[in-house]
């Protein structure tokens, strides 16, 4: 995978070797998305840590129950990541929608273009669903999801441990391909 977003931005698969970059990332936006995620500890902001996570993810891809990705500025910046989660194939062929960006790099559509990547991607692998949730006040991801074709279709009390508690969050869907499952 390797999709070309807004200039001088693509979308490709993450490796181990993101380490460095992906850790600056994080730091420099610790506080922009600490409203958004579980809570950190301090080993989350190091380059082993990051690289220990980059190998579970690269093993977890290669065994195909995810897909993970960043958003990458021709510099090396890494500006975000979007990553299915839990794949599922055969009769539900569903994969869980996640992502982040950078705060200095918001409003390029970056994401919408990075989700609309990722589920082409997804589809091409056969799936036939995804989904994704944001928390009930997450206005600006909603919006990416309701651009990117995903639809409302209800909320999950106490959902996911985000932030320091249990949070509500409204879930959505995307139906990628009406097609039988692959065997």
């Amino acid at each position: 995978m390797n999709v070309a977003l807004a200039e001088g931005y693509v979308l490709r698969r993450a490796t181990p070797d993101d380490a460095a970059a992906v850790t600056a990332a994080v730091q420099e936006n610790r506080a922009h998305l600490a409203p958004w995620e579980p809570l950190r500890t301090a080993a989350y902001f190091t380059v082993e840590d990051q690289r220990s996570r980059l190998v579970a993810r690269a093993a977890e891809d290669a065994a195909g129950r995810s897909i993970t990705a960043l958003i990458v500025a021709d510099d090396g910046t890494v500006a975000g990541s979007v990553n299915l989660n839990d794949i599922v194939a055969g009769a539900f062929g569903n994969g869980h929608l996640g992502y982040w960006l950078a705060e200095g790099h918001t409003g390029r559509g970056l994401m919408t273009g990075a989700v609309e990547g990722i589920c082409g991607y997804a589809r091409d692998l056969g799936l036939h669903r995804v989904q994704a949730a944001t928390l009930l006040h997450n206005e600006a991801s909603q919006a990416v999801l309701k651009r990117t074709g995903f639809v409302h279709i209800g909320l999950a009390p106490e959902y996911l441990y985000i932030a320091g508690s249990w949070q509500d969050h409204v879930l959505f869907q995307r139906i990628l391909s009406d097609d039988p499952p692959r065997s």
